[in-house]
């Protein structure tokens, strides 16, 4: 099977996914620039939020461009995938209702941790449909940043309990690490192009 169908729908779970995470931000009824004070939490981890989901979507497509063609275990672990990016907007507004706390704030990281292990799934399903010396494998590598983000999620998620501010200073780092999406996958996906008769 080819990538785009599976594309598609990626696309069109992520758009409704950002869509349910923007209408959780309730207007203030006043005009005042003092009014948007108690709104300024759920805000800011809308923006965090739609940055993660902006990596994911960026990455997504820079994944499914090196994978020639799908399995039946690829769409079930893009879906995997799906699930755990479709329960950002609840951990989103839970976090930024409840201004950081502890229990809110260790449940985002969870999320994110198994959103990190979801996609981390779905690189292993298309490497062992596409093989080991595969263009995808190769361009993978050892993926330390994959890994150092799946470490740092899970220092995140007990320090919450300890100190809310450092679990989502942590949060916000890892999400600076891959703010540009991966250069392994483009860079080969150039060079595979200037390869080509």
């Amino acid at each position: 099977m080819k990538t785009t169908r599976l594309e598609a729908f990626s696309d069109g779970v992520l758009a409704i996914i950002i869509t349910i995470m923007v209408l959780e931000l309730k207007v203030p009824h006043a005009v005042e620039l003092a009014a948007l004070k108690p709104v300024l939490p759920v805000f800011l981890s809308y923006v965090l939020s739609f940055i993660y989901l902006g990596i994911y979507w960026n990455n997504h497509h820079h994944l499914f461009q090196a994978t020639e063609q799908v399995s039946g275990g690829i769409l079930w672990a893009n879906l995997h995938l799906l699930f755990w990016l479709s329960l950002f907007p609840f951990t989103t507004a839970w976090i930024g209702e409840n201004h950081l706390a502890a229990i809110p704030t260790a449940i985002y990281g969870f999320v994110l941790l198994m959103a990190a292990i979801a996609y981390y799934v779905l690189e292993r399903a298309i490497i062992a449909k596409e093989g080991r010396e595969s263009f995808l494998a190769l361009a993978l590598g050892k993926d330390w940043k994959g890994r150092l983000c799946l470490a740092l999620y899970l220092a995140a998620i007990p320090l919450a309990f300890l100190s809310s501010w450092i679990a989502s200073a942590i949060y916000v780092f890892t999400a600076l690490l891959w703010l540009i999406p991966d250069r392994r996958i483009e860079q080969a996906l150039n060079k595979r192009g200037h390869e080509r008769p």
